[in-house]
């Protein structure tokens, strides 16, 4: 605690306290261009602005349920600086006015668990946390609340349903929670690396945080890169950079020194790239990406693969995840992406058949009916249905004849 303090922790929350003016938070938020950090990239101060005024209690819930495949970003902050979450958590609670904020943690995270509770008794110890918080009448808890591990907890009306001691599986939309979210209240949920930022949006102001990145994408964010790259690791880039950029200068380029052969640049959700001028040229900049390339930066994880891997293998074992963690809820998506998992394993394991490129497409039309278009639509509650769906896509943009090589008459007999 005296660390952290002696690097500036709590001083911003000091001076919100000071303020008491919810609408400055509001402002400096707004003016930075704030989006979401968990994948949604919903603007976040918009998302403040959607609170009902209906006289309900108001809940603040962090989601730390960071399951994604390669996405770790956020697990650094829960483990290596906890106070600065503890004080996001404080400042959005006070502009929400929200009295009790629960923060939902990935149940392997233990370590980040055990940080994030010390240092929100650290922080009740020194009256940041608490009742009537350094004199000014504001009360507040924070509760942590870990999973039990279920990928689709990061969905985040999943997480609701979760800490609410029900079953993990995603409501059906609308209402949002917003409107309709913890206990039937008006809830706000945001990602770790969100809430996180606030407070230095706060220090240097929210017009000077707006002038750090491109176009709507403003600022910097954490981005955890993996795979075959020399300097693998979570990097905080600020928005503008070109892929190639972040690959080959801030990851130090392909290991070995090989060659790339395609890459995943929003995690394992989403579609793929390859290694071509036009990809990794393209900007770092969240709506240019997906319009120009009909992908996304998702989870802020960038996944590197050189030119000695197998799509296929790769494909099959994202597959397999979100197979395995399917809820069930929707039939499109219990079924679809368990054959999807089936098939993607014989083709890449030498028991491929002719046909089975085409099969994949059919059974995942079934998951999002327009499944070579980006973003997808979805016959589906949550997201989780069409992400194996884009390992899909990805092969039959990027690879279909090397799938076809793999899989024809030779392969099948």
């Amino acid at each position: 605690m005296q660390r952290a303090q002696a690097d500036g922790a709590y001083e911003m929350w000091k001076e919100v306290l000071r303020r008491a003016d919810v609408q400055w938070i509001h402002d400096e938020v707004k003016a930075s261009g704030l989006r979401g950090r968990g994948g949604a990239n919903f603007p976040t101060a918009i998302k403040w602005e959607s609170l009902p005024d209906n006289g309900l209690p108001r809940h603040l819930v962090i989601n730390g349920d960071e399951g994604e495949p390669s996405t770790f970003k956020d697990r650094v902050l829960l483990e290596g600086d906890p106070h600065a979450l503890v004080e996001g958590v404080c400042i959005e609670a006070y502009r929400i006015g929200s009295h009790r904020a629960f923060i939902y943690l990935r149940g392997e995270f233990a370590l980040g668990a055990d940080r994030v509770q010390q240092a929100i008794n650290e922080a009740r110890a020194a009256g940041f946390v608490g009742t009537n918080i350094l004199g000014s009448g504001f009360d507040l808890e924070i509760v942590v609340h870990r999973g039990a591990g279920a990928y689709i907890c990061g969905e985040e009306s999943a997480l609701i349903e979760s800490l609410e001691g029900k079953r993990g599986m995603p409501r059906i939309k609308p209402p949002l929670p917003i409107h309709v979210g913890l206990y039937s209240q008006p809830t706000v949920v945001n990602n770790v690396e969100t809430v996180c930022t606030i407070t230095h949006i706060l220090k240097m102001g929210g017009a000077e945080y707006a002038k750090l990145g491109v176009n709507r994408s403003t600022g910097t964010r954490l981005a955890a890169i993996s795979g075959h790259v020399k300097q693998p690791g979570v990097y905080e880039l600020e928005f503008g950079m070109t892929l190639r950029d972040i690959i080959f200068g801030i990851a130090g380029g392909i290991r070995d020194d090989k060659q790339l052969k395609f890459f995943l640049p929003g995690g394992a959700s989403f579609q793929w790239l390859i290694n071509s001028d036009e990809h990794l040229d393209q900007v770092y900049d969240i709506d240019d990406i997906s319009a120009k390339l009909g992908t996304t930066l998702g989870s802020g994880a960038i996944m590197v693969y050189d030119q000695d891997t197998d799509p296929l293998l790769v494909a099959w074992r994202l597959a397999k995840f979100y197979a395995h963690e399917s809820c069930g809820k929707c039939t499109p998506c219990r079924e679809g992406s368990g054959w999807i998992e089936k098939v993607l394993y014989r083709m890449s394991h030498g028991l491929g058949r002719p046909n089975d490129m085409d099969a994949l497409l059919d059974i995942s039309a079934g998951i999002s009916p327009d499944v070579m278009k980006a973003p997808f639509t979805q016959t589906t509650i949550c997201p989780l249905g069409p992400s194996p769906v884009s390992a899909v896509a990805s092969l039959q943009k990027w690879f279909r004849a090397e799938v076809e090589a793999a899989c024809g008459t030779e392969a099948q007999a």
